[in-house]
């Protein structure tokens, strides 16, 4: 008798788990059955979709799904983790995944899979810790070189029920917490390479008063030494959004300096108790590991900015010695000469930084604002509330009535009357009057003057890219946006950097190019609305319709509402009127309805 043919073929297969699922369980049956299902609905079957995989079967608390590709799998890995992070800041329920991911070999059996592949896969998952994805060696050899995820060798393990040795490798990411923006990243594997001038990353400060509350306070003094270092034409400041990555986690400088291409970091502490503060740094040399100095700074909360500015003289005294008395006395600038407003002010960077929910928005504005009543010549309160409406126009939050316009236009020409010399409100008012008032000239023009002022601004980097876009000019748009992304490599914000970059390739006729910043940009948030139309204009330009039709499909489940009728209420207000039509009939083919 000859045997039945038996179906094979090689897949690679994403095991995923609930970590501590029996303990959620027994303390929540209910409560943690619906998480799961809602989690399911909002992020993961989306991702699984959207990655081109099947889920082979479910269990209560995992998952069995094929892929053809490894990068596909990897990535849906990556997209699930990273919303999963986001989603779990105001859940009350916290659920975290466990991912493995092998390539290998499966038995197919009505529609299941069986074999060593998807043994393999399972005990990779086991080995996982909570909110990580791992690798056998052979799913890293397919990825290799194909994604810009950094992966660390785990070396080889001895799995449970397989009968050798597995080399495991693990994706190195950087959970935010809540006052630092939760979303996940990705490093870029290979190292970056160091300015032509002395470069700093300033890493987040220790709490050290004993009071959680106070964590907004030690945030602030570091975000306020990064503003003044970064005054500094004669050095290289990296972002805050990018050094905040690092918050919480005890990571070697070395590896720091290559992550974000510096030769110094600086750290430290910070402790308040009463009206007393002190201040703790130590400059390392992110080559050798060295330290150049370890200081102590104290005195009084009411002398706070004299504090910083010793930390930042001490700095720049170290790495660029040769620096000018005139750029030292540039760097000196107060904010504010209320305490009060002082301390309102960072609580509300506190509530903007986590870039998580309308109503961190909406409260963020609540303290600005009152930052500005308790100081009504605060500069960049003005600015910062004025960007609360921009980032609400983002998401979807804002309702164009002329009451807000009025509102932020009140508040951007304020910030601009105040801070003449302030790149931060210049900066922020300058999106704010372009993007919301659609003042695109004004806007474009504030931008300039605040990176004339300070050189090192990422976000005014980032702002000036799609000014430049909304301009027509698509090429120094590219450059702006690659300067931005360089000033801050890990920023949650990378997203719009690279949708932006996306759009500009877009514009100069060059789609395939356009197409894959799309899909870099679209693996840090997959529902990123304005990454999702440039995936589905530039695929439906290179000859590529299914990936056009998916992006539309998943576009139209996400935002019902948007038309090709409605697509200049949400974008910037581009001037070239041929390219926004290509660009309409770009999304036209690829489905979008009129």
């Amino acid at each position: 008798m000859s045997k039945a043919r038996v179906e094979r073929r090689l897949a690679a297969i994403l095991a995923a788990d609930v970590a501590g699922y029996s303990r959620l369980m027994g303390a929540d049956e209910v409560g943690t059955l619906a998480a799961l299902k809602a989690h399911r609905r909002a992020i993961v079957d989306p991702a699984i979709d959207a990655h081109k995989g099947r889920i082979v079967k479910t269990t209560g608390d995992g998952m069995l799904v094929e892929f053809a590709s490894a990068v596909d799998a990897v990535t849906c890995a990556m997209a699930m983790q990273s919303k999963m992070t986001e989603r779990n800041i105001n859940a009350a329920q916290k659920i975290t995944f466990r991912i493995g991911i092998n390539v290998g070999e499966v038995i197919v059996d009505e529609g299941d899979i069986f074999g060593d592949g998807v043994n393999v896969a399972a005990r990779v998952e086991n080995e996982c810790e909570p909110g990580g994805v791992c690798l056998s060696g052979n799913a890293f050899e397919q990825v290799r070189g194909k994604t810009s995820f950094a992966f660390e060798d785990l070396g080889e393990r001895s799995l449970k029920n397989i009968d050798r040795p597995v080399r495991l490798y693990t994706i190195r990411t950087a959970a935010y917490s809540a006052e630092a923006t939760a979303k996940s990243r990705v490093r870029a594997s290979a190292p970056l390479p160091l300015p032509d001038k002395p470069s700093i990353a300033v890493l987040p400060f220790q709490n050290m008063s004993g009071d959680p509350e106070q964590e907004y306070f030690a945030d602030g003094i570091v975000e306020d030494i990064i503003t003044a270092l970064s005054r500094f034409k004669s050095v290289f400041v990296i972002a805050r959004n990018s050094s905040f990555t690092y918050k919480g986690r005890a990571v070697d400088v070395k590896q720091i300096g290559r992550e974000l291409g510096v030769r110094y970091v600086l750290e430290g502490s910070v402790r308040k108790a009463a009206n007393r503060v002190r201040i703790t740094g130590q400059l390392v040399d992110t080559a050798t590991g060295a330290h150049l100095w370890a200081e102590r700074f104290d005195g009084g909360l009411s002398d706070i900015f004299d504090l910083q500015d010793q930390v930042t003289e001490s700095v720049v005294g170290a790495i660029a010695p040769a620096v000018e008395k005139a750029e030292i006395e540039r760097a000196k600038r107060k904010p504010t000469e209320s305490l009060d407003a002082y301390t309102v002010y960072l609580r509300g960077l506190a509530k903007l930084f986590s870039f998580s929910t309308r109503q961190a928005n909406d409260e963020a504005l609540r303290l600005f604002k009152n930052a500005t009543e308790l100081d009504p010549v605060f500069s960049a309160a003005y600015g910062r509330a004025a960007s609360c409406y921009a980032l609400a126009k983002t998401n979807g939050w804002f309702s164009d009535t002329p009451d807000e316009i009025a509102e932020v236009t009140r508040l951007t020409q304020r910030a601009v009357e105040l801070g003449k010399d302030d790149a931060l409100a210049l900066g922020a008012s300058g999106w704010t009057l372009a993007f919301v008032v659609r003042d695109l000239e004004e806007g474009a023009a504030l931008i300039d003057r605040a990176l004339v002022l300070n050189s090192n601004l990422a976000e005014a980097w980032h702002f000036g890219g799609w000014a430049k876009l909304w301009l027509g000019e698509p090429e120094p748009a590219i450059e702006r946006f690659a300067r931005a992304l360089r000033l801050s490599p890990l920023d949650p914000l990378a997203t719009g950097m690279r949708s932006g970059t996306a759009t500009a390739y877009f514009f100069l006729g060059r789609y395939d190019e356009a197409a894959s910043w799309a899909a870099m940009a679209l693996l840090d948030k997959w529902d990123f609305q304005p990454g999702l139309r440039i995936d589905a204009a530039s695929n439906a330009m290179a000859g590529r319709p299914e990936q056009a039709q998916k992006a539309v499909a998943r576009l139209r489940q996400l935002y019902p509402a948007l038309r090709i009728s409605s697509l200049k209420d949400v974008v910037g207000p581009y001037r070239d009127v041929e390219q926004f039509s290509r660009y309409e009939d770009a999304l036209r083919q690829a489905g979008l309805p009129e």
